[in-house]
């Protein structure tokens, strides 16, 4: 809630457990929110617990108008992060904060990914949603879109790509993850400019849509901060 308000979103209504109005930071809560002209509600005991679709629903929740932006105004440089066909909203929340945390551009939605309103993806990116653009569109369009104005375009794969650190992303970088069970199809791959493979040295095949992710975020960020630089930069693409 606290995101939300910092991030100036547009709440209609605040709605809250009235016995718990008197907690400090609930008031606080509510007086900012009256600071913005947003009302608040108080609600009878057990009744957040059935609307809220958790099992230990925060003490307050917000109405609140979310206006997605068009692809053509999402951010062009940096990492974006394509979501293809992730169904989880656990994964895409989780994604989504990691994202947010490393400092990329964005995070697109495509395919037949779990909407990122969903209120167990809002939950999990932690305050993220707020800060990040996120979008939806068609998979085909939104590589064309970012490959015109300049960025690289990867698909992940378990094996056989070039390695998650010998990989420039330090400048504009397009990476496509791949649904949680089955990865990217073969077509998708072809589509894309370059393919990337995280190393393992276990015995697992692969890892957790959200931590890959999360992993190809961060390595990004160190690139773009100048911790880490790849060492094949200039063969894949170095802009």
């Amino acid at each position: 809630m606290i995101a939300a308000l910092e991030a100036g979103t547009e709440l209609e209504a605040l709605y809250l457990d009235a016995s718990l109005a008197d907690r400090p930071d609930l008031v606080a809560i509510v007086e900012r929110a009256r600071q913005r002209g947003v009302r608040a509600y108080g609600l009878d005991p057990g009744v957040l617990a059935k609307v809220a679709e958790a099992q230990t629903p925060q003490p307050v929740l917000a109405a609140a108008r979310f206006a997605a932006p068009e692809l053509t105004g999402m951010p062009d440089g940096g990492l974006t992060l394509v979501l293809h066909d992730l169904r989880d909203p656990g994964n895409v929340g989780t994604i989504i904060r990691s994202a947010d945390a490393a400092g990329a551009s964005g995070v697109v939605l495509t395919g037949q990914s779990v909407d990122p309103y969903n209120p167990k993806t809002l939950r999990a990116t932690a305050g993220s949603i707020f800060h990040l653009p996120v979008t939806v569109s068609e998979l085909t369009a939104t590589l064309e879109h970012y490959e015109s104005r300049g960025s690289h375009t990867w698909a992940t794969i378990v094996r056989g790509g070039a390695d998650l650190f010998d990989c420039n992303l330090s400048g504009p970088s397009v990476v496509v993850i791949g649904n949680e069970a089955e990865g990217l199809d073969a077509g998708t791959v072809r589509r894309c400019q370059s393919t990337m493979s995280i190393g393992m040295a276990g015995r697992n095949e692969s890892l957790n849509a959200g931590v890959a992710a999360s992993l190809i975020a961060f390595a990004s960020y160190w690139q773009r901060s100048g911790r880490v630089v790849p060492s094949n930069a200039r063969s894949l693409g170095e802009t």
